[in-house]
């Protein structure tokens, strides 16, 4: 009986494909910078650390915020006229029923003179021109208005981006220092997301269609973790090899070596 198990045994693991891989953070993000400045703050000390809410690097935006408080007072100030220009054109309107009213009734009057019929037309045709000119400033006023709110938006998100948070992430590497001048897609730092680690390896194409159901076994010890990502497209470093990934739980340390078993069950 003892003979049998044990055959069983070896027949078992002659047919589990053993594969090494490097425990690594779930995720681990370039960032660059959205927008052009002096670095004010970037504290290489933090390389390895948790970071929190407070910013970890932080790009010179004092103009920014200059710009955004005179662009929020002069939107005020514009919108102020905006509302004067439309309650003039409301007076305007009422202004031009009567005028018009008026015209209609001297303009069939034979006894009024050619001259006071001109002078009522003329000064009808002002007041309509006077009405269209406060119409197109009040269009204007619009277009400037929209054009405000479109620049607060930017300035804001400006001022947003020179101050990089990513809370929870281990900040992995600080690529600038003070006092550098970046600019646009400059390299700024690499984080990791260490809340969770990923194992990657690459099997062979007899291996791909049912590893989603083989049982994983990590340094020879039976675990509850089953294939994550499975690409059915070949990689391009590694020919004729098919990516497969194991998401498991955060370890005590990163980057060292594990073995890595597919069985069946």
């Amino acid at each position: 009986m003892r003979v049998i198990v044990v055959l069983t045994l070896l027949l078992t693991l002659s047919h589990a494909k053993v594969y090494y891989a490097k425990v690594e953070p779930y995720e681990i993000r370039d960032v660059s910078s959205n927008v052009s400045g002096l670095i004010i703050s970037a504290d290489k000390a933090l390389v390895g650390t948790k970071l929190t809410s407070k910013a970890y690097i932080e790009i010179d935006s004092e103009v920014d915020s200059k710009e955004l408080r005179l662009t929020k007072e002069k939107l005020m100030y514009t919108k102020n006229s905006l509302e004067i220009n439309e309650a003039v054109l409301v007076n305007l309107e009422d202004l031009l029923v009567k005028k018009r009213e008026n015209y209609r009734k001297i303009e069939p009057l034979k006894f009024k003179s050619s001259v006071e019929k001109d002078r009522e037309f003329y000064d009808l045709i002002t007041s309509e021109n006077l009405y269209l000119t406060t119409r197109k400033e009040i269009q204007n006023l619009k277009i400037q208005i929209a054009d405000l709110e479109l620049r607060e938006v930017q300035l804001q998100r400006s001022i947003r981006d020179k101050k990089l948070t990513a809370e929870g992430f281990v900040l992995y590497e600080m690529l600038v220092k003070p006092e550098q001048v970046v600019g646009v897609a400059t390299p700024l730092a690499k984080i990791a997301d260490t809340s969770k680690a990923i194992l990657s390896i690459y099997l062979d194409d007899t291996d791909v269609l049912d590893a989603r159901s083989k049982v994983v076994y990590i340094d020879g010890q039976k675990s509850g973790y089953k294939i994550s990502r499975l690409l059915n497209i070949a990689d391009g470093k590694n020919i004729s090899k098919y990516l497969a990934q194991i998401v498991i739980e955060s370890p005590k340390l990163f980057s060292k070596l594990v073995k890595v078993e597919l069985r069946d069950e």
